[in-house]
């Protein structure tokens, strides 16, 4: 298609959004959309920021900064469609178009942020900040906005200006190619279960999510087969009786990204790495971790390496007794040793040997609806909002549900979609993402925020999906994400929403995790599937008891990512690096327990190498759970889990203010003072209570 087709209404990109929710037009959208939106996309953004650069006018708040947050406005919503499907919708088209974009997009990016023209306007303004008479989020703004620019290279003169923006589309190109060869292994596997010797051990519901991963890969119907999705491995590896299954499954889920030939991503690491550590030299930092941590809470590698330690050492004695304990059973077993595909079996025996919980007592009480219910019900106890389902909503997908959020006074304030189910066109994992934010127009009307939650539960054969705990803990995790952006009051993109610190992203989805297990949420909502019986009071204290178990193997595999992502980025020179070897030797130097692995191995971690968010700051769940779990004691400490004060607090200075705060005065204005690790360790069982 031409440009000049694309600017016609025949493309559904360009056109505003229709309807009494605004979403995207997703029934006329196509992959050959989206190459020619974004090049009017981009050439529209540049002729908005080039006016902006041009504008006689001395500098202003308004005729700068904020001109620059409103900047792109087609581009950003092209983009939020696009790289939302390339997630959770993706087909062989969409991803060619990803990988020709990549490059493009990052360019484009890098071209913005070294803009000298718009730079020059800002950094007048920054350097008379104390004089404009800016509110307090203005500042905030013209701040944020001056140190993107920093840290984009605005500073950087002659070759460096050039090569910052070769590193740009050479790391876009790289980061794409690793999704997709991820994506490749995992949808290109799976373990066929052949009558009841292979079922052995297996729950009739696991069984149930096995005939329907068969029957959604299109095989005969009663077939069984385990993918590589996190929501049915893991139960295959804690109940299958079968320990040479369990390990052709391990051994599939831990090499995605490794595996020899067209989809093998270690070099592409090790090129990625290169380059990482190129531009951090070029904006005069010694590493890439020092480079991506100093506009973090943290600050600096040294206080991310404080806390992991602080974890690590207690994590590590609990883990190691565990060990013990499985070692123990093994023996009895006749097994002479515990292998990583043996630790989630052997445990899951013990846990219901010593707390009497089998997954299937509990799932039943916890079906998808239900859950969801529930985290609805906690927002609008919280908050004040309520979900109205819309099932007439046109999305991506059938799966998909469409809910609109109101506030308390019955004012429309957002859209929630809910993407609950695992296909072999989603990539794995769970995420919060956006449509579009909160936006206001010059007259301060809202445009209403379209937020969504990608989860990849098992969907059940018939009736009713039902989640393991794991599970309902995911869902609540990635709807205080959403709430995160359905809250958000911020009137300036930059500072909206989930647009804070990485480090202080995670504190409202871990925060919201909280609230699941309730005694006063589980007596509404937690109801037996068939019977509509509450869930028992004696069953609920076993959960709660068996809350702590095993928490040292689930800390260690954690915090051992966190670590050698840290390690990995702070390499002098990655050229020669040996991934493998690196990983293995780490992992030595740290005393890795036996028979536990790294939550995600290098060659598939895609929280580190599908973009540079997450490099070098894997940590981050940590440093959030220090703030979630203190958070939390302030409504123990209040006497009631909902306690309105405590909740309008968290609402304005954590889930509401976006960046418009700096987050360490963010949390002290909900908490009155900093945040310590104790109530972390506590929780997690790794120092007496």
């Amino acid at each position: 298609m031409s440009a000049a087709a694309a600017n016609s209404p025949v493309n559904p990109l360009l056109g505003p959004w229709q309807g009494p929710l605004a979403l995207p037009p997703f029934a006329a959208i196509t992959p050959e959309h989206f190459a020619p939106a974004f090049a009017i996309a981009m050439e529209r953004h540049v002729t908005e920021i080039n006016a902006i650069a041009n504008n006689t006018e001395r500098p202003t708040f308004a005729n700068t900064v904020a001109a620059f947050d409103d900047a792109g406005a087609l581009l950003t919503r092209v983009s939020r469609v696009f790289f939302n499907l390339s997630s959770a919708e993706t087909n062989p088209a969409l991803q060619s178009v990803e990988r020709e974009m990549a490059p493009r997009l990052a360019a484009h990016s890098t071209a913005v942020s070294l803009h000298a023209g718009v730079f020059a306007r800002v950094a007048d303004l920054f350097a008379e900040r104390a004089s404009l008479d800016l509110n307090a989020i203005e500042l905030r703004l013209l701040e944020r906005i001056h140190l993107d620019f920093v840290r984009g290279g605005a500073l950087l003169v002659g070759d460096a200006r050039e090569r910052i923006s070769v590193l740009a589309q050479e790391l876009a190109t790289l980061h794409t190619t690793f999704s997709q060869n991820v994506l490749v292994d995992e949808s290109s596997w799976h373990l066929e279960l052949e009558g009841d010797a292979d079922l052995a051990g297996m729950p009739e519901w696991l069984r149930a999510a096995a005939r329907s991963a068969a029957h959604d890969a299109g095989l005969p119907a009663g077939t069984h087969i385990v993918t590589l999705s996190r929501s049915l491995i893991v139960p295959f590896l804690e109940t299958s009786a079968r320990r040479d299954l369990r390990e052709t499954a391990w051994q599939a889920w831990t090499k995605r990204g490794e595996n020899d030939g067209p989809t093998d991503n270690r070099q592409l690491i090790v090129d990625l790495l290169i380059r990482r550590r190129e531009l951090a030299g070029l904006h005069g930092y010694k590493t890439f971790a020092d480079y991506q941590l100093a506009d973090t809470m943290a600050k600096a590698p040294a206080a991310v390496s404080t806390l992991l330690h602080q974890v690590w050492v207690p994590a590590r004695a609990a883990a190691i007794a565990e060990y013990e304990d499985l070692s123990h059973l093994a023996r009895s077993h006749g097994e002479p040793e515990v292998a990583a595909w043996d630790w989630r079996h052997l445990a899951e025996e013990i846990r219901q040997s010593r707390y009497d919980l089998h997954d299937d007592e509990v799932k039943p009480y916890f079906s998808l609806d239900n859950m969801l219910a529930a985290a609805f019900d906690c927002a609008g106890r919280l908050f004040g909002l309520s979900f109205v389902e819309r099932p007439d909503a046109v999305t991506y997908h059938a799966d998909v549900r469409t809910f609109e959020v109101h506030s308390s006074n019955d004012e429309l304030v957002g859209v929630f979609l809910s993407d609950n189910y695992a296909r072999p066109t989603k990539r794995s994992g769970a995420w919060m993402s956006s449509y579009r934010l909160r936006t206001y127009n010059v007259e301060g009307e809202a445009a209403l925020p379209v937020i969504a939650n990608h989860n990849n539960f098992a969907k059940a054969e018939t009736g009713p999906t039902l989640l393991s705990i794991d599970d309902a803990h995911t869902l609540f995790h990635e709807f205080g994400h959403g709430l995160h952006g359905l809250l958000s009051t911020s009137p300036f993109q930059r500072l909206a929403g989930t647009n804070v610190l990485r480090d202080f992203v995670e504190l409202p989805s871990q925060l919201f995790e909280h609230w699941l297990l309730e005694p006063e949420v589980l007596r509404r909502h937690a109801r037996h599937v068939d019977t509509d019986e509450v869930i028992p009071d004696e069953l609920v204290e076993r959960i709660q008891r068996a809350a702590k178990f095993n928490q040292g193997f689930a800390t260690v595999e954690y915090t051992a990512c966190a670590l050698i992502d840290l390690a990995l980025h702070q390499v002098d020179d990655p050229s020669s690096l040996d991934l493998d070897h690196f990983e293995r030797e780490q992992l030595d130097q740290l005393g890795m327990p036996p028979a536990i692995a790294m939550r995600h191995r290098l060659p598939h971690f895609a929280h580190l190498f599908s973009s540079s968010g997450y490099a070098s700051a894997y940590y981050v769940y940590l440093w959030a759970e220090v703030l979630d779990a203190d958070a939390y004691d302030a409504f123990t400490e209040a006497g009631n889990a909902f306690d309105p004060a405590t909740a309008a607090r968290l609402k304005e200075f954590v889930y509401a203010s976006g960046n418009t705060i700096e987050p360490g005065s963010a949390y002290r204005s909900f908490r009155g003072r900093d945040a310590g690790i104790q109530p972390l360790l506590r929780g997690r069982g790794l120092v007496p209570a």
